[in-house]
């Protein structure tokens, strides 16, 4: 699979869980999300977008991550909002880069990455700063326009490494090649790498062709390691693994299995310890050092809005406690498609940044202390 680099504290009932993250059978139905309290303070006018990019508006954001050194990496779509929801950065050209770096006061700092993707989607930084992304294309043609690179493959299918500069280190996957084996995947949707270079891969965007509904683990040299999980709703299984994250104190594997409605929670042998059904429909998920649980999720709710409540659900992954609830602030019916909070990351202090598909938006939430 390597190839060149050319181109308070409430529980919700009916929690599978095993081992140290054991929840009590009879623990008491938690309250709606909307009960929760919220504890964080919208940062306005953060970040800072120069007018020269897409005249300072934002199209459909990812993905978002900080580094260690407190900077703020973002994965966007070429300030694109079309097809909605799946937005393309085929055609939009070197002024509109769909990886960009910002300091913690909001300032642009680099950006990079025009013509390298069609459909991005997964993204992470490693310990050594580089950047790790996903392409979920699967189309040779959008909206009427070529998926094809300069080398005549398709755009998508592959994760990518690149260097904090934006140079191509590696690839896993084979561009615009579909399949279900160990050297391919169908619609990558995200990746996280561990502390000694092990690299994990959430694979099966729905749809895709080959129902694949899996996580890949390869050694930091590309070389693939093994898989779990098929499509379906038993525990280990998944459907739609959207977002994937290692991390807390345990280094554990956090996946947002959507649309199973659950968080699932495995050590770095794919070995199942918990399923948590408690956070909603999860698109997004992060762990921090403290073992704070933060995801972005939507709840059925028939007394909302189109019938859904959405935010930041925040927990605890000792215990599955959730602990707090940051709502959209966007009215619903102004999101056209896709969910806001489509990713999310905090820093040490706790601030939190969410990454909005929805609603064309990167938000940045200031801890309350």
């Amino acid at each position: 699979m390597l190839h060149a680099a050319r181109s308070g504290s409430m529980l919700v009932a009916g929690a599978v869980v095993i081992g140290t993250l054991a929840v009590p059978a009879h623990a008491q139905q938690a309250a709606k999300p909307t009960q929760l309290p919220t504890r964080d303070r919208l940062a306005e006018g953060w970040p800072t977008l120069p007018l020269s990019m897409n005249g300072g508006r934002w199209g459909e954001v990812i993905r978002v991550h900080v580094h260690s050194d407190g900077n703020i990496w973002v994965f966007h779509r070429c300030f694109n909002i079309v097809p909605p929801g799946r937005a393309t950065c085929v055609g939009r050209g070197e002024s509109n880069p769909p990886i960009l770096e910002f300091d913690p006061s909001g300032k642009l700092l680099t950006s990079f990455g025009a013509g390298l993707f069609a459909y991005p989607h997964g993204f992470t930084l490693d310990h050594d700063g580089n950047l790790w992304v996903s392409d979920v294309n699967d189309e040779a043609t959008i909206l009427g326009l070529s998926a094809k690179n300069a080398d005549g493959a398709v755009k998508g299918q592959e994760v990518l490494k690149l260097s904090p500069a934006g140079k191509v280190l590696m690839m896993l996957g084979k561009m615009g090649v579909s399949g279900n084996g160990p050297d391919t995947f169908d619609r990558p949707t995200g990746i996280a790498v561990a502390q000694n270079g092990d690299i994990f891969v959430s694979d099966g965007h729905h749809p895709n062709k080959h129902e694949n509904a899996r996580i890949m683990k390869f050694a930091p040299d590309g070389r693939f390691i093994k898989s779990w999980g098929k499509l379906g709703a038993a525990p280990g299984d998944f459907d739609e693994p959207h977002d994937i994250f290692l991390g807390g104190s345990q280094n554990r594997v956090y996946v947002a299995d959507r649309r199973n409605s659950r968080i699932q929670v495995f050590d770095q042998d794919g070995n199942f310890i918990a399923a948590w059904p408690q956070f909603g429909v999860p698109s997004s998920v992060f762990v921090g050092k403290d073992d704070t649980i933060y995801v972005g999720a939507s709840y059925k709710d028939p007394t909302a809005k189109k019938g859904e409540v959405r935010g930041i659900v925040i927990g605890n992954v000792k215990d599955g406690a959730l602990k707090a609830f940051i709502p959209d602030p966007a009215d619903l019916d102004s999101v056209i498609a896709g969910t806001s909070a489509s990713g999310i990351g905090a820093d040490d202090a706790g601030n939190i940044f969410a990454a909005d598909v929805g609603t064309h938006n990167l938000r940045k939430y200031l801890k309350v202390r």
